[in-house]
């Protein structure tokens, strides 16, 4: 209730061409969805990404594909954004928060004592723009233990993204649980796109039910990037 723009796992950028695309707060931009098929297993979604006034900045096209992984269901997500025109895709830069945009979870209220794991730090309650392949967020839900991954792949860019991430923070109130992870692609800067030109990603997105450790988080982040 504290932020309804975030909806459980979502891909959106916070400005383009200073259009509010996040939050949910007049004037602000929508994704539109256009079209939906099947290309054998995988989801095909195209979206457009609609200015307060009309216009259609950016053409999506979304791919979700179903992994097998060996004690977690999983999907592969291609995201291309084409740019209509020249575009400048940007952040609120970060202060005390802010740096957020891109593919993002923000877990349910009734998911407590979370951490968050990546390959460089282990187990953190807060990240600010540490860069890494993967990050995982797990914790239980009444008393069971469950998480997700989600992860970058090396194609997106050579050093990893820089991750946005708290398990707990006064934003939502001191006594809950935040539970939002972002890869956070515009972290150190605002990014140009050109006229017919295109920003390509791919992501694996994880959930698993019981105890993961380190090394089988690795297994599924690191496995499917290869």
């Amino acid at each position: 209730m504290d932020h309804p723009w975030h909806h459980g796992l979502w891909f959106t950028i916070k400005y383009v061409d200073e259009v509010n695309f996040w939050e949910e707060l007049e004037p602000f931009g929508t994704l539109e969805l256009s079209s939906s098929s099947l290309e054998g297993p995988t989801e095909v979604h195209e979206i457009a990404w609609r200015t307060p006034t009309g216009e259609v900045v950016l053409h999506e096209r979304l791919e979700v594909t179903p992994l097998e992984l060996e004690g977690a269901v999983g999907v592969s997500l291609g995201i291309s954004l084409l740019a209509c025109r020249d575009l400048v895709l940007d952040r609120t830069p970060y202060t005390t928060w802010g740096g957020y945009g891109g593919l993002t979870f923000r877990g349910r209220g009734d998911l407590v004592d979370t951490v968050l794991t990546t390959p460089t730090t282990g187990s953190t309650e807060l990240l600010r723009g540490e860069r890494a392949r993967w990050c995982a967020l797990s914790g239980t839900i009444e008393g069971a233990p469950v998480g997700i991954v989600l992860a970058e792949h090396p194609t997106n860019g050579p050093l990893g993204v820089p991750w946005y991430a708290s398990t707990r923070s006064a934003t939502y109130g001191d006594d809950g649980w935040s539970n939002f992870c972002n890869a956070a692609i515009l972290w150190d800067g605002p990014q140009t796109l050109a006229e017919g030109a295109s920003l390509e990603l791919s992501y694996l997105v994880a959930s698993f039910d019981g105890p993961a450790n380190h090394a089988q988080l690795a297994t599924w982040a690191e496995g499917w990037a290869r």
